[in-house]
């Protein structure tokens, strides 16, 4: 073999190095990382760590008053944009459940390391009529094992989790999950 011949095979492999990068690039760029994904948790299908805490009314929240009731956990930050972007998901969610006279699910969004002033602005902008809850020294989010905002949590109305979601969530997501576990536990 002459020494023209790794030289002519060279500038093809580096080609083709370089095409098989841009392919991967491309996949990257066209793949979506804030789909809704159903994530694996410890907690699922466990007594949901117990909330006690105010809302940004003042009232009392406490989580295990909400027996009874399917609860929609979503943890949210107003410089979060995939959180700013399922918001109205998140206010065609809780219009739905407000429809079904007393027997929809209850939302509550949780806020930690926010201005309040912030949340509240964008809320009064964007929509959404329902509680948010203060998480005073991120309890709230450790004891559920937030990793990243936005994510949102299904508690069942016997207060067990029975789901976690990463990442943006759907109306049709929320209701459909709430609607096939209902149906599966014959409630």
């Amino acid at each position: 073999m002459s020494e023209q011949a790794p030289r002519r095979i060279a500038p093809i492999i580096s080609v083709a190095i370089a095409a098989v990068l841009v392919f991967f690039i491309v996949i990257l760029a066209i793949s979506s990382n804030d789909k809704d994904q159903v994530a694996d948790t410890p907690l699922l299908m466990k007594p949901a760590p117990e909330i006690t805490s105010t809302t940004y009314d003042g009232d009392v929240f406490l989580l295990s008053r909400r027996r009874g009731s399917w609860v929609v956990l979503n943890f949210f930050n107003s410089t979060c944009v995939p959180c700013k972007r399922e918001h109205p998901e998140l206010v065609k969610f809780f219009e739905t459940q407000q429809s079904l006279n007393g027997t929809g699910a209850e939302l509550y969004t949780i806020v930690n390391d926010d201005d309040e002033e912030a949340v509240r602005d964008f809320f009064n902008e964007s929509g959404g009529g329902w509680p948010i809850v203060h998480d005073e020294d991120a309890n709230i989010s450790v004891d559920y094992g937030v990793a990243q905002v936005p994510e949102t949590w299904l508690i069942s109305p016997t207060g067990v989790i029975a789901q976690r979601f990463t990442g943006q969530v759907t109306a049709e997501l929320l209701g459909s999950a709430i609607a096939s576990m209902t149906q599966g536990s014959g409630s």
